[in-house]
């Protein structure tokens, strides 16, 4: 079991440096709305993870074989990142001066908006279930060893993330409106990019998107 753990904890760190849209939101609502606020949209996101593997975990390869012939699901969730993003862009939701500037501690919204952020992009499902078929059969396929395995996982995941809400909060005292706008247009940019990505991998062709050997590859 501890050499379980072991594995499982440099893994958790190296996801919660994965660069995609949770990392710049998370500390974008760090800097803007704070501590709390940062960790109720983490939480939606860990709840997301937490799904995605049970997902993964119950229906591995036939949900490989189903991701590999419907490729419009990359799209669906590109389009609403890329879309997410323009609003970002667009929207003039800041008014004021920085002693007006009040912003909303939603903490319910947040905790879904992680959730969904999280939930749309299939890039992570598939994450999961590349790590379930590398991981699973070194754990001897064992329930309770790949249920320890993968809470040590979130658990170093969600630890590493607050260390990055706590650093990301001391920008809070050097945020003026105008940076504000720029971090805002700067996640919204992000946003619209990784959405981009998405789509374009849904119309790859079908043997460039070969889940399956891509998991091979892993395994190699």
């Amino acid at each position: 079991m501890l050499e379980d753990i072991q594995a499982a904890i440099p893994l958790g760190f190296l996801l919660s440096f994965m660069i995609g849209p949770v990392f710049f939101v998370l500390l974008e609502t760090s800097a803007v709305k704070g501590f709390r606020a940062a960790i109720a949209f983490n939480i939606g996101v860990i709840i997301a993870d937490i799904l995605f593997i049970l997902l993964a975990y119950f229906s591995s390869f036939q949900l490989l074989e189903n991701l590999s012939n419907q490729p419009g699901l990359f799209v669906f969730g590109g389009v609403i990142l890329l879309i997410y993003g323009i609003t970002i862009i667009i929207k003039k939701d800041v008014k004021g001066n920085k002693t007006n500037l009040k912003i909303s501690r939603d903490y319910l919204s947040l905790f879904v908006k992680g959730f969904l952020l999280n939930f749309i992009n299939i890039g992570v499902l598939i994450f999961w279930l590349g790590i379930i078929i590398v991981v699973g059969p070194s754990l001897n396929n064992d329930a309770d060893r790949i249920l320890i395995f993968f809470s040590t996982v979130l658990a170093s995941y969600f630890i590493t993330d607050i260390f990055k809400i706590l650093l990301a909060k001391q920008l809070k005292r050097k945020l003026t409106l105008k940076r504000i706008l720029l971090m805002k247009k700067g996640l919204g940019v992000v946003l619209i990019i990784c959405g981009l990505v998405l789509i374009t991998k849904g119309f790859l062709p079908k043997d460039k998107l070969n889940i399956e050997k891509g998991i091979e590859r892993m395994r190699e």
